[in-house]
């Protein structure tokens, strides 16, 4: 089990994606078609819109793909900024120096040159190339409008495909000039007979009752239902006993115990703001998490530590202002905004 299954069992291919078979075929008309029109990738976190845009790509260009096919994570652009860029060689030219803090032009300056450049290049044994910009919903407003510009600009021999969890942080003129495709997370179902077909192919047993708890607890999210697969698969071959439910669950519990809980701490019973900026800013950065992300592991250990000290009313009322905090995650343009608010206010 040396390998890591996400991917391992990464499907290369638009036929080996799991569920969302119809906009499987719809990308599989496209490809066989040989041209496309720019397109918008909607759903939720790991629905598979990367894996199908890569898959799409190689459907187009064969051995060709890498030459033809860039991507880009907006997130990693206007949320991590300068100190990002500077550790990807791509963009060192773009920079001339690998110190943020002697880089004189802004963000948007910089993402403007390098997608405008990117979409000049002539694509390679190929009517058009394809730029995907990935968590697109992180795209500022300027960002958008230039977006918009060079898409117009390129449209002959460039094609972009965004990939978005908040289609309504897509500006409509930028919607209005791709294709919208719709992911949905994979069924329990699906998911479980999936994961049987892992666990066989690797040599192991596991109950389906078993599975199909993985399947549910990480709802639909094939590449968290394979990282706790595997892990719990681990832990059960290190203690030489069968897979069970509650190895599951204890992986469950360490994930939010290790991702969220200082955070909780610091704001529930240190009361220490800094501090917990300081553990929030690691979660959104270090851990590259979305604010959706956090929400929901913030309410697994509410739920934790309502079991610990019994006091529902107030596990109610932190729940309550998550909720409100999701709500508002919605339509903002930065996460981190709204999420410093709830842990200043959580229990106020």
């Amino acid at each position: 089990m040396k390998d890591v299954w996400t991917l391992k069992y990464r499907p290369g291919t638009l036929d080996g994606i799991l569920g969302n078979r119809q906009t499987a075929n719809t990308l599989k008309s496209l490809a066989a078609f040989g041209s496309m029109p720019h397109l918008i990738l909607f759903g939720p976190e790991n629905s598979g819109k990367m894996t199908a845009a890569f898959a799409l790509a190689g459907s187009l260009y064969g051995d060709e793909a890498e030459l033809n096919f860039t991507y880009f994570n907006a997130s990693d652009f206007f949320e991590q900024g300068k100190n990002y860029l500077v550790k990807d060689p791509r963009f060192y030219r773009f920079l001339g120096t690998d110190d943020p803090k002697k880089i004189q032009k802004s963000v948007i300056s910089i993402f403007k040159d390098i997608i405008n450049e990117y979409a000049a290049l002539a694509p390679m044994n190929a009517d058009y190339k394809i730029i995907c910009i990935d968590s697109a919903e992180a795209l500022t407003m300027e960002a958008q409008q230039a977006l918009r510009r060079i898409m117009e600009k390129y449209s002959k021999t460039c094609r972009f495909i965004l990939s978005s969890k908040s289609i309504s942080k897509i500006i409509p003129p930028l919607r209005s000039r791709g294709v919208t495709l719709f992911f949905s997370p994979v069924t329990p179902e699906e998911l479980t007979s999936f994961l049987q077909d892992v666990v066989q192919k690797e040599g192991f047993a596991a109950p389906d009752d078993v599975l199909l708890e993985i399947a549910q607890q990480t709802r639909g999210n094939v590449s968290k239902a394979l990282e706790l697969l595997q892990t719990s698969l681990l832990e059960a071959q290190a203690l030489k006993t069968p897979l069970t439910l509650g190895m599951v669950q204890m992986q469950l519990s360490l994930e939010v115990e290790d991702d969220v809980t200082e955070l909780f701490n610091e704001t529930v019973y240190a009361k220490n703001f800094t501090t917990a900026r300081e553990k929030l800013d690691a979660l959104l950065i270090d851990d590259g998490l979305t604010g959706g992300e956090i929400l929901e592991r913030l309410q697994k250990a509410v739920l934790t530590d309502e079991k610990k000290t019994g006091d529902e009313a107030k596990a109610a009322a932190r729940l309550i202002k998550i909720a409100e905090c999701d709500k508002m995650l919605s339509s903002a343009s930065n996460d981190r905004i709204q999420l410093e608010n709830l842990i200043a206010n959580f229990d106020g």
